[in-house]
C-alpha cells in the first residue's frame, strides 16, 4: 500500500503563483466568494502568498471549474491569461523576461515548466521557418480546458508585452472541442486555429527566436534563476520513471509488440514492480502505450510523409483498419480525413 507521504511525493502539482493569479482575477472583477472557494477547494487562500507553495493539480482544475461558475464565462481562461500584471509573476516568469532572446526564454520556458505545472508535458520543436510548443498532459483528466485557454493566451500576451509587440502565432492546434467563443482565439492569437486536435500545439516563426529582450536585469536573472534550479533539483526525482518507460515504448514500438514483460527486463524489475512503480504516478503501463502511440500517429499524419499502412504498422497494429478505429476514437476523424485538412493549409 502506498503511504500518505508517498502519494503526496507522486502527486501532479502546479504552482501556487499560478493558483494566486486566478484569485486575484475574480477578487478584482468583485467575484471571489473565499467561503465557497476554500470550501469546495480546501485551499486556505492566505496560504496562497507563500512563493515555495505548490498546489495538487487536481485543485488548481477544480478551482477553475468554480472560476466559470462565478464568472459565468466560459472564456475565463482565455480572458484572464491577457492579464499582464508583473508583481503577480512567478519565479519562473521572471527567469524568462530576462533572459537575452526569446530562444533562450524558449528554452528555460520548457526546462522549467514542470515547476509551473508538473501534470503537463511541455516540448518545442524547432523546423528552418517555424517553433513549434507542444502541450501534453500525462493523463486524460489533467486536461482542463480553461487553464489551457490561460497558458496559451498568457505565453502570448506576455511575449508581446515584455518582447516584441508584434508577434502572432502561425497556427494553433488545440486538444478541445471548438467552443462557442473560438472566434477570439482567433482575434487574440492572429494565426489559423483548429479545435479537436486532441494535443494542444502553436507555431510562430523561428525568425522571432532572435529578437532581443528589452530591459533584461542579468544581475535579476541569476538570482532568481539559482533560486529556481534549487528547486527543480528536488522535483527532477519525481515523475521520472514513467518518461524512461515511455522512450522505451517509442523506441520498440516500431520494432517488436511491445510487451511490459520486457520493458521491465529493460528497467531490470519484474512486471509487478514496473506496475506498481508507474501507479505511483497515477499511470498503468497500457495508458503510457497509448499515449505514445496518439502522441506519434498525430505527428506523422500532419508530416504526410509515411501512407496510412506504413504509418500503422510503425506504430505497432496489425492493419490499417485498426489504426483507423483507434486514430477516431482519439480525434473524432479519420486519418484520411484528418491529413486532407491539413493539406488544405489548415495547422
Amino acid at each position: 500500500m502506498i503511504d500518505a507521504q508517498s502519494e503526496q511525493e507522486h502527486t501532479p502539482h502546479v504552482a501556487a503563483s499560478s493558483t494566486l493569479a486566478l484569485v486575484h482575477y475574480l477578487e478584482t472583477r468583485g467575484l471571489l466568494n473565499r467561503v465557497k472557494v476554500e470550501q469546495e477547494t480546501g485551499l486556505t487562500l492566505s496560504t496562497l502568498n507563500d512563493p515555495d507553495l505548490r498546489i495538487p493539480a487536481e485543485t488548481h482544475y477544480q478551482l477553475w471549474e468554480l472560476a466559470e461558475q462565478l464568472t459565468g464565462d466560459p472564456g475565463v481562461g482565455l480572458h484572464a491569461g491577457q492579464v499582464i500584471d508583473p508583481e503577480r509573476m512567478g519565479l519562473v516568469g521572471h527567469v524568462f523576461f530576462n533572459c537575452d532572446t526569446l530562444g533562450e526564454a524558449v528554452i528555460q520556458y520548457v526546462r522549467l515548466h514542470r515547476l509551473i505545472n508538473e501534470s503537463v508535458t511541455l516540448s518545442f520543436e524547432q523546423t528552418p521557418d517555424q517553433a513549434i510548443l507542444t502541450w501534453q498532459p500525462d493523463r486524460p483528466d489533467h486536461y482542463c480546458r480553461q487553464d489551457m485557454d490561460r497558458t496559451l493566451a498568457a505565453a502570448l500576451c506576455r511575449t508581446r508585452h515584455f518582447i516584441h509587440r508584434g508577434i502572432e502565432a502561425d497556427w494553433l492546434e488545440i486538444a478541445h472541442p471548438e467552443p462557442e467563443y473560438a472566434q477570439e482565439y482567433r482575434k487574440l492569437f492572429g494565426g489559423q486555429v483548429l479545435f479537436g486536435c486532441g494535443i494542444t500545439r502553436m507555431a510562430f516563426s523561428s525568425s522571432h527566436l532572435g529578437h532581443a529582450i528589452p530591459h533584461r536585469n542579468p544581475y535579476v536573472y541569476s538570482a532568481v534563476l539559482k533560486q529556481v534550479n534549487a528547486v527543480l533539483a528536488r522535483l527532477q526525482t519525481r515523475r521520472s520513471f514513467s518518461r524512461k518507460v515511455r522512450r522505451l515504448i517509442s523506441r520498440q514500438m516500431a520494432t517488436d509488440k511491445i510487451d511490459a514483460d520486457t520493458l521491465a527486463r529493460q528497467c531490470h524489475m519484474s512486471r509487478q514492480t514496473l506496475y506498481r512503480r508507474l501507479k505511483k504516478e497515477g499511470l498503468s503501463f497500457h495508458d503510457l502505450v497509448e499515449q505514445v502511440r496518439r502522441d506519434k500517429a498525430l505527428r506523422y499524419v500532419a508530416e504526410d510523409q509515411y501512407a496510412l499502412g506504413e504509418i500503422a504498422f510503425l506504430l505497432g497494429f496489425s492493419e490499417l483498419s485498426a489504426f483507423s478505429r483507434a486514430f477516431k476514437r482519439w480525434t473524432g476523424a479519420a486519418p484520411a480525413q484528418f491529413r486532407a485538412e491539413h493539406r488544405e493549409g489548415k495547422p
